[in-house]
């Protein structure tokens, strides 16, 4: 869907989602002693039926929650877990904070951009792929990190990162987790 469609109010209602989705939205709310706790976790049942949290859906559990629209857009558009808009087959987030730059992020992520033809915070022109810069996935020895949906891909250079895309082009999905030239001490 495009941003047009979301402005126009042409997405899908949280009613679309069925008694499904309200019953396990109830389910959810039931287990917080203030219904307010159950927000992130409706936002995770929101995105995972639609892949992402439509503006309908924020406005829906806002109501359901008894908070305004503009807190749960708030928490909403702060946590990059969470997608605003619908995302490629395979969400791409790349690390972009110190640590990672220090150990060369910027090139993986000029790299990826040349490789696929977009830049980040675009979508292939397949719906492969979407490209977002992130700040902190919280693996700062590790870095460059690359988080492909909900995976981790750590020590990221082009080498990997070839191998990595091409590997998800093919259905492929790799091996989480450190480079190959990661020592681990014990």
């Amino acid at each position: 869907m495009s941003a047009e469609d979301r402005r126009a109010g042409n997405e899908a209602r949280p009613e679309t989602f069925g008694p499904e989705f309200a019953r396990r939205a109830d389910e959810i709310v039931a287990r917080y002693p203030q219904p307010r706790g159950a927000l992130m976790p409706l936002l995770h049942l929101a995105q995972d039926e639609r892949g992402y949290v439509s503006l309908d859906a924020e406005r829906w559990i806002a109501e359901r929650l008894g908070l305004t629209p503009a807190y749960v857009h708030g928490v909403t558009s702060f946590y990059t877990m969470y997608r605003t808009a619908p995302a490629g087959r395979h969400l791409l987030q790349l690390c972009t904070t110190v640590s990672c730059m220090l150990r060369g992020c910027d090139r993986v992520r000029e790299h990826i951009e040349e490789k696929l033809g977009i830049e980040a915070g675009e979508t292939t022109a397949d719906g492969l792929f979407t490209l977002v810069c992130v700040e902190c996935l919280g693996s700062c020895g590790t870095g460059p990190v690359l988080q492909v949906d909900d995976d981790f891909y750590e020590d990221m250079d082009l080498e990997r990162v070839d191998a990595l895309l091409d590997a998800l082009r093919r259905g492929e999905r790799p091996v989480p987790g450190a480079g190959p030239r990661r020592a681990i001490v014990e």
